[in-house]
């Protein structure tokens, strides 16, 4: 993904999601609501990075990760949300060298260790708190804007190809970074509080350097395209009920 398309993803994103924050009051004033819901959970799962060292997504490469999310429904299809994740991915160029020559020829390994906190909408496709439904579910659909800060460390077998002005490996080092969380997920109600979720997402970066890559031999990069990395998991979260007095 170029530069440019980057930043158009970015404005639609930031456009969508203000849309949302101004509309909340107008749309909480014109609904009459008996109640008004908001969630608190946990997820766990799996995250994987895709970039110069891995090239395609690989469901094998994803490593732990641990989510902490809350949510505020402002009506019956959207709903605001926060989280905090904290994960860490691991790449090898040993996985693709049979198949790409580059791979083979750098063999890079990335080790990076990621804290994200973002904010953004859930755009809800069912009436989740439809009560007279004898299953409650919907599938949803994500969008947000995220801060991250990560620690990284990328080495060479030969240092050399990777790092020509030192002839050495870099130590770990610290870098924020701006991304774009897409994702889509289902939720299910276990009780009346109780909610599993399932969510698959992938984070946009605007930054190339997440592989600690750019900017060192271009002969071994590929300075055209941002890095990602994706987050699937499983969660568990509990809806807090709070019954609207109806005004005079």
């Amino acid at each position: 993904m170029n530069l440019q398309k980057v930043r158009t993803l970015l404005i639609c994103a930031l456009v969508q999601i203000g849309s949302v924050f101004f509309t909340v009051s107008a749309s909480a004033q014109s609904q009459s609501r008996e109640r008004s819901t908001s969630e608190l959970g946990i997820g766990l799962g799996g995250v994987v990075y895709k970039g110069e060292i891995a090239p395609r997504y690989r469901f094998l490469s994803n490593r732990p990760a641990l989510t902490v999310f809350y949510k505020k429904d402002v009506s019956r299809a959207l709903s605001l949300r926060a989280n905090l994740l904290l994960g860490r991915v691991n790449a090898d160029d040993a996985q693709y060298e049979e198949r790409l020559p580059l791979a083979a020829y750098r063999k890079a390994t990335v080790s990076t260790s990621i804290l994200e906190l973002g904010g953004g909408i859930d755009f809800n496709f069912l009436d989740y708190y439809d009560f007279r439904r004898n299953v409650r579910w919907t599938p949803y659909f994500t969008l947000g804007v995220a801060g991250l800060v990560y620690n990284n460390k990328t080495t060479g077998a030969d240092p050399t190809i990777l790092y020509p002005e030192t002839g050495t490996n870099d130590s770990y080092r610290t870098s924020f970074a701006v991304a774009v969380p897409i994702g889509v997920g289902i939720k299910y109600a276990l009780t009346h509080h109780w909610n599993l979720g399932v969510e698959f997402g992938a984070r946009v970066l605007f930054t190339d350097m997440f592989d600690n890559l750019s900017g060192q031999n271009e002969k071994v990069m590929n300075p055209h395209h941002n890095d990602w990395y994706f987050y699937n998991g499983i969660s568990l979260s509990y809806t807090f009920y709070r019954i609207n007095c109806p005004q005079d």
